[in-house]
């Protein structure tokens, strides 16, 4: 295999290195750390960086960040109902005393630490706090349960864990105390209790501060001895079965991408985002080294439910998010205008409408007839300039990823004035594969790959990928890690989709998603599923039909709207677990299911659906933590329903 090695020893993590290269590997190695140098040498749209001030760790990347874009609120956070800043000055020096406590408790270079908390400015610094000791971080999600979150401090060997709270800590605390090799815990919160080997971040960076005073140098000696080819992070893909892969992701890939990732999306040191998504995840992760890097303010969201709140205080210019929060904020907008009665419900979809057609126009390059031109201007006055004013007034542009994002959200949001880039990668590519700009934006496509990444599609239509960003392997799993690497050393997505003539590239589905029926027909789900969303009905839906004559569908509906239309047709049930079976509502939906797909082929178009009641979500099992959903959990949860489907 020419692209990359596994690791399977702790001497080994400290350089990732190609055993066994035939003269053609060396080739195409030399290729490829050639393109990382042309990468880390591309110079800012905000500044005119040197060749020698270009970061080549993300050590050098937080002491360039901290030396070129000082300010005062570098970082901020919302407690007891305000908004309190970090300067820049404060997290350097916090960063330097973490890095120096995790020193002082025996953490050296390659150990592992792993962090379980939710989004706050101490998951930041604990993670640049490893980062400068020479330490390899292992984020874990908040939503994993107690099993999975031994498995992945016990594959990993973690030795410290920077958890959030008590709180968090009980609910993983026989796994936690089943980690022979973990050894300490440090509570980002003050707390009245303690643990055997317990400590709060404040006592650990006191430790660090003693240690600066009587070794002022070692802190510059352990900066200096991280290198590019260091691991910097292994990040524990979700998946949807089986144990997760630990991803191996170097300085060298981060920066790469961060550098230029936030150049093809223009981010800007005028820039102020609000971050919402799990830090735990790397689309997250690699935004705030973009944010930092570019000198942007960053707002850590309080909490989903918080999120318009917040807009509203800090007023962003970018936010980042998933496809289902946009899909939620605009369900939001609907269920407000169908309380507020006909009128306005009708008022929201002239406007819609209205800003669709402009949108649809823009896109294309096409001249907005002055008719309709006046038209949109209208609907900005009267419902769009609200959307503005809900978001704080300032957004200059959403940015989309983690999974498809439908056409018509994009062209819902582009009409209001709220254009949403979308973007495209994976945790093994670091992330950013391909992204849209603000020119080069188009519905049904992911962007153009950005600079110094390769991308091309197989015979099968899978999408493969080369470039400085991708991993450096799955950690103690050398099969698994073949398996996604071509012969020629391209990373295999596991995505299917297409180049168009003007280099777009297109998913149409995951190559694993794939399902043929009982005649032998392949069906992509994601792109039917995406059709079905559109619409205001639905919330949620899985197609299924794997093995079976027709594809069928599992429908949550959006309950807002059903009751609204429950009231106004003056129907007897009233209950969801009701009106799931009610055969009018079920009616309704196979109608609403019809009508937004009438382009699909005879075989691939729904004939059956069944109502869910409940959402799908993290904390079922149903979802990924990343917002994907478990199909095989799906299938298993509802297997008597999906089998009544196709009995009857």
């Amino acid at each position: 295999m020419n692209r990359t090695s596994t690791v399977t020893s702790q001497d080994e993590l400290h350089k990732v290195s190609r055993p066994n290269e035939s003269s053609s590997d060396t080739a195409n190695r030399t290729t490829n750390e050639t393109a990382e140098d042309t990468m880390l040498n591309v110079t800012s749209d905000t500044m005119s960086d040197t060749v020698h001030d270009k970061p080549r760790t993300l050590v050098e990347m937080f002491d360039r960040t901290m030396r070129r874009h000082a300010k005062h609120d570098a970082l901020n956070f919302k407690r007891d109902g305000k908004w309190h800043p970090i300067s820049t000055t404060e997290v350097l020096t916090r960063i330097a005393n973490i890095a120096l406590g995790l020193h002082s408790l025996g953490v050296r270079a390659c150990d592992r630490v792993a962090l379980l908390s939710e989004n706050r400015p101490e998951w930041t610094l604990a993670d640049a706090g490893c980062l400068f000791a020479g330490a390899i971080d292992v984020p874990i999600y908040t939503t994993l349960t107690p099993a999975q979150v031994r498995y992945i401090l016990n594959d990993s060997a973690a030795s410290v864990l920077f958890i959030q709270n008590q709180k968090q800590y009980m609910r993983v605390r026989e796994a936690v105390a089943a980690c022979a090799g973990l050894h300490h815990v440090v509570f980002f919160d003050e707390e009245e209790e303690s643990e055997a080997g317990a400590m709060t971040l404040t006592e650990l960076e006191a430790r660090g501060a003693e240690l600066a005073r009587t070794e002022p140098a070692l802190l510059d000696t352990l900066k200096t001895a991280t290198k590019p080819d260091d691991l910097a992070t292994i990040i524990y893909t979700s998946g949807t079965t089986g144990d997760p892969k630990g991803v191996m992701l170097s300085h060298a890939n981060l920066v790469s991408n961060l550098i230029i990732a936030g150049a093809h999306l223009s981010f800007k040191r005028e820039d102020s985002v609000l971050s919402v998504l799990p830090l735990s995840h790397i689309f997250e992760r690699l935004a705030m080294y973009m944010h930092l890097y570019r000198g942007m303010s960053v707002y850590y969201a309080e909490s989903m439910d918080k999120i318009g709140d917040n807009m509203r205080e800090v007023r962003p210019t970018i936010l980042i998010a998933v496809p289902r929060l946009f899909e939620k904020i605009y369900g939001r907008i609907k269920d407000t205008a169908a309380r507020g009665g006909r009128v306005k419900a009708a008022l929201l979809a002239w406007a819609v409408d209205t800003g669709k057609q402009v949108a649809a126009l823009r896109f294309a390059k096409k001249t907005v007839p002055t008719a309709l031109r006046l038209q949109h201007a209208l609907a900005t006055r009267l419902v769009f300039s609200k959307w503005k004013a809900a978001t704080g007034g300032r957004i200059r542009l959403f940015v989309s990823g983690g999974a498809a994002l439908s056409e018509d959200i994009m062209l819902t949001f582009a009409g209001a004035g709220l254009p949403i880039l979308q973007g495209y990668g994976l945790t093994e590519t670091s992330p950013v594969i391909a992204a849209a700009t603000l020119e080069h934006n188009r519905p049904g496509v992911v962007g153009l790959p950005i600079e110094g990444v390769d991308v091309r599609i197989a015979a099968d239509g899978e999408i493969e990928v080369r470039g400085a960003n991708v991993m450096r392997g799955y950690y103690n799993k050398p099969e698994e890690t073949a398996k996604v690497f071509t012969p020629d050393g391209w990373f295999k997505t596991g995505d299917i989709g297409e180049l168009d003539h003007d280099g777009y590239l297109k998913i149409t589905d995951r190559k694993k998603e794939l399902f043929k029926t009982s005649g032998g027909k392949y069906i992509a789900p994601q792109p039917i599923e995406a059709l079905i969303k559109g619409s205001r009905f639905v919330s949620q839906v899985v197609l299924i039909g794997n093995g079976r004559k027709f594809p069928a569908a599992l429908i949550v509906p959006d309950w807002e709207q059903v009751l609204a239309y429950v009231e106004l047709k003056k129907i007897d049930s009233h209950t969801p677990a009701e009106l799931c079976t009610h055969p009018r509502i079920v009616d309704l939906f196979m109608r609403q299911v019809e009508a937004n797909t009438p382009e699909l082929a005879q075989y691939e178009r729904v004939k059956r659906i069944a109502l869910i009641e409940h959402e799908l979500t993290i904390e079922s099992g149903d979802l990924t933590p990343t917002l994907k959903v478990k199909r095989r959990v799906v299938d298993e949860k509802y297997k008597d329903v999906i089998d009544k489907l196709y009995a009857e």
